[in-house]
């Protein structure tokens, strides 16, 4: 499954922001590009897994949508951790604050790289490595 193969290899480059030089603005920035892009193929994932589950909302969904039913699919997923994920990721898309952008960082290297490891562990053990990366 492509988009599991591309969700795991952005997880890797993005476990490696906490050796990055936190105080550069260019670098804090580019942490937020990458979980924005993290982010997106998490929910996107489960939309997939989802369709396959054969839920029929996962065609048509919003993230939320798919963020609440993922959670009653997979009991290894945070859901309030996914919905502040999704409300941060809402709110820095339309405003650039640099004490809000440390923060988000604080929030991604501290919980949401976490979150993300466990959801790749989470969905190898119920699918099986062979499903999820062809």
């Amino acid at each position: 499954m492509k988009r599991f193969e591309q969700f795991s290899s952005h997880l890797e480059v993005l476990k490696g922001a906490s050796s990055e030089d936190l105080n550069n603005t260019f670098i804090i920035s580019g942490i937020i590009d990458k979980y924005f892009i993290q982010f997106e193929l998490g929910w996107k994932l489960f939309k997939d897994l989802l369709r396959h589950e054969g839920r029929t909302n996962a065609g048509t969904g919003s993230p939320r949508e798919i963020i609440k039913t993922a959670y009653k699919v997979y009991d290894f997923l945070d859901e309030d951790k996914w919905l502040d994920m999704l409300s941060e990721r809402n709110n820095m898309a339309h405003l650039y604050d640099e004490d809000e952008a440390k923060i988000l960082v604080d929030h991604i290297l501290n919980e949401y790289i976490d979150e993300f490891e466990s959801i790749k562990v989470g969905l190898i053990n119920r699918y099986g490595e062979t499903f999820l990366m062809y």
